[in-house]
């Protein structure tokens, strides 16, 4: 399915199905430096009811996209002023992506519907200062507005601003850092087995491995405090959830990013979301002041 998305994307920008990624000194796809998940921040996480089961626009309605977003682009590029969070749209580079959603799988590209169980969960607390409270004690507001974490999915899925993040590689480590509440992942790669059950952190315990070219990512050992919606907000998943991420640079500067979120107990069925990230020249994540008390 993920190789099947690959060339899929790659033949949307034009790009060979032979393409070589650029390597590291040590062999592996290389993945270093900056990138965004800006050029998507228009494609919707639901696709709407008019695309059917079609993943792609049509070519006149994705020169209705381009369209739409040059005049973003130009707005973003002529913003002024404190507060300006359009100016961030400047970063969505040249490339307009076909995805009629972030959501690939299932295939009427819309998220699976939550289990009783979960919506027994459901709680004020899911959208914290964006809710109506009650606002009694820290556990009132979410991990976000706490600046605490946004989670592995919230961190990623396009939002207002903040959507960089920075790569770094080793020969057995791939580390990934959230431009956002600045969280960072130290994801292994030699081989070692997951930690004990019984230990539970917000973001996980991720192991990676290489296929081929692509760089997949298992993380088991979650909580049930964060959410999968943007900026971690929304209904909260359980401690069971799994997730399986696949990393591949389909072009020299595109990479493929796509996440599966299998957890029974708070989905009807696994999802997929594909969130293609680009590295536009002179694009840099900044500095994310936030620490847990000074919101």
């Amino acid at each position: 399915r993920h190789l099947d998305l690959v060339r899929a994307v790659r033949g949307h920008l034009g790009v060979p199905e032979h393409y070589q990624p650029p390597r590291t000194a040590w062999g592996h796809p290389d993945f270093e430096g900056p990138w965004t998940s800006d050029a998507v921040h228009g494609v919707p996480r639901d696709r709407p009811a008019q695309f059917g089961t079609r993943m792609f626009l049509t070519d006149e309605e994705h020169s209705q996209r381009q369209a739409a977003e040059a005049k973003t682009r130009e707005a973003a590029f002529n913003a002024s002023g404190v507060g300006t969070a359009g100016r961030a749209r400047a970063w969505r580079g040249d490339i307009t992506f076909r995805l009629t959603s972030l959501t690939v799988d299932p295939p009427d590209g819309r998220t699976p519907r939550p289990t009783k169980a979960a919506e027994a969960r459901r709680a004020p607390r899911d959208r914290g200062s964006f809710g109506a409270g009650p606002f009694d004690s820290p556990l009132d507001f979410t991990l976000y507005d706490r600046c605490i974490t946004r989670g592995i999915v919230g961190s990623i899925l396009p939002v207002v601003y903040g959507n960089g993040n920075r790569i770094v590689q080793t020969p057995d480590a791939f580390v990934f850092s959230y431009e956002m509440v600045h969280d960072t992942r130290i994801v292994p790669l030699d081989g070692r087995p997951h930690i004990a059950s019984s230990i539970r952190q917000y973001l996980g315990d991720s192991r990676g491995r290489w296929e081929g070219d692509t760089l997949v990512v298992e993380t088991t050992n979650l909580t049930d405090q964060t959410s999968i919606g943007a900026n971690g907000n929304g209904l909260r998943h359980s401690a069971e959830m799994r997730i399986t991420e696949h990393f591949t640079r389909v072009s020299d500067d595109v990479m493929l990013y796509d996440v599966t979120i299998d957890d029974p107990k708070a989905y009807e069925r696994p999802f997929t979301y594909a969130v293609p990230l680009i590295s536009p020249e002179g694009f840099q994540p900044l500095p994310y002041e936030c620490h847990e008390g000074n919101g």
